[in-house]
């Protein structure tokens, strides 16, 4: 019985977590109107929290909030910290960060080379 019960432990460890990465906006106008809805759009297939706090700030917003997120103001340049906490939180930091380092896949979608 007690096996079980660790095997449990160690799963819920490893699908519960709480990371953070940075990473800077390289996007030409930063998150308008449609990097901000693709952001916002991945943040929410997630079952977890996503923050983000931009150029230092110790203002955490919501990441699945697209009001919070166009609010920001976020421009090229700005820094943004990411965290996750709860389930699959670390495959969410990854998977925000590729996002952000891909330019919200805006070169694809208009067929402008980057």
């Amino acid at each position: 019985m007690s096996g079980g019960l660790r095997i449990g432990d160690r799963e819920a460890k490893q699908v519960h977590a709480s990371c953070q990465t940075e990473v800077e906006v390289k996007h030409s106008v930063g998150l308008h109107a449609r990097p901000s809805v693709t952001f916002t759009r991945l943040a929410k297939s997630f079952p977890c929290s996503i923050e983000v706090a931009v150029n230092g700030s110790d203002v955490w917003l919501n990441g699945k909030s697209i009001i919070k997120i166009m609010g920001a103001r976020i421009r090229k340049g700005s820094v943004l910290r990411i965290r996750a906490d709860g389930i699959l939180a670390e495959e969410a930091i990854r998977a925000m960060k590729d996002l952000v380092e891909r330019n919200f896949d805006e070169e694809k979608k208009h067929g402008r080379t980057a």
